[in-house]
């Protein structure tokens, strides 16, 4: 399912409107059928908005300040599982599915510079689904490229994105789909002195054709080393109780809309990419057109997992 910013080019972080977003700009951005070839594999440079970390608890002694070690020639292993379940209505009709099939797409990553930023290039092969046709279109797709702009914080500044030549349409707006979310799900680190115990929130702006503020809470539960398990808590809250639809296509009226999820992480300091953990977030939302009684109703839960 294709996610579109408000400038109408696909991007993967709209994640809180994912279906309705769809059907109404477009339901399916593209004449051509999901198995057709890319025509513009060329790289992609995604910026993503910077967030703010605020230490709630400090934690137990000793403390320290977390920071990531992330040199050139760093290389780590790892497998994104991604899924969107997604089912809306309007009005008294027949609920429809818009669910995104469950993807895993493993990763190769490589720190190629580390000066201030880390730059953590992503190699994806052997994409899989249980879904037959996301299979036959990912099958194009291996030796797709990605990348990361990584603060030695942990936060994402920027996402890269590179398709090979052969990427189908599906396999592209799956994979931007499933790296997007796993950016977004990133658990920055605060400047200050923490410990055991440790609680802090991030807040970030999503952007997407609703702006959302995002609240993460975050807590430190043990540290082994360069090892940390971390607890989070997620939610989202529109930042107008209006939605402007992109092009000029009018208003909705926001009704509801609750997002909010946890789940848990294990990063470790010296690796890019999440070692371990999973995280859901999901919530009902409404929408109402402000001329009639009409109103779109969804459903939506996004999960994540990581394994090493």
């Amino acid at each position: 399912m294709p996610l579109l910013s408000t400038t109408g080019r696909r991007v993967p972080f709209a994640l809180a409107a994912l279906a309705l977003t769809t059907v109404l700009t477009a339901c399916g951005d593209s004449d051509q059928p999901p198995n057709t070839p890319t025509s513009s594999p060329s790289e992609v440079t995604v910026p993503v908005t910077a967030a703010t970390v605020e230490v709630l608890e400090a934690g137990s002694e000793p403390r320290e300040v977390l920071r990531t070690n992330l040199p050139v020639g760093t290389t780590q292993t790892a497998t994104l599982v991604t899924q969107a379940v997604v089912s809306q209505q309007i009005d008294q009709q027949p609920a429809q599915d818009f669910s995104s099939p469950e993807i895993t797409i493993p990763l190769s990553a490589n720190v190629t510079a580390d000066d201030p930023t880390a730059v953590v290039d992503l190699t994806l092969s052997s994409m899989t689904s249980p879904d037959a046709t996301l299979q036959a279109a990912l099958s194009g797709a291996d030796g797709s490229a990605a990348g990361l702009s990584v603060t030695d914080s942990g936060a994402i500044t920027a996402l890269r994105l590179k398709p090979s030549v052969n990427s189908a349409n599906a396999a592209r707006a799956a994979i931007e789909q499933a790296l997007g979310q796993a950016v977004y799900r990133t658990v920055g680190l605060p400047d200050a002195p923490v410990g055991v115990g440790a609680r802090w929130v991030v807040r970030q702006q999503v952007s997407s054709e609703i702006l959302l503020d995002q609240t993460t809470t975050v807590t430190l539960t043990a540290r082994e080393g360069n090892r940390l398990s971390l607890a989070v808590d997620v939610s989202q809250t529109p930042q107008s109780p209006v939605w402007n639809l992109a092009g000029d296509a009018g208003t909705l009226n926001i009704d509801q809309y609750v997002m909010a999820g946890s789940g848990n992480l294990t990063v470790d300091l010296a690796l890019p990419l999440p070692i371990d953990g999973q995280m859901t977030v999901g919530g009902d939302q409404a929408y109402g057109d402000p001329d009639s009684s009409s109103v779109i109703r969804q459903t939506i839960s996004n999960s994540i997992r990581w394994e090493s």
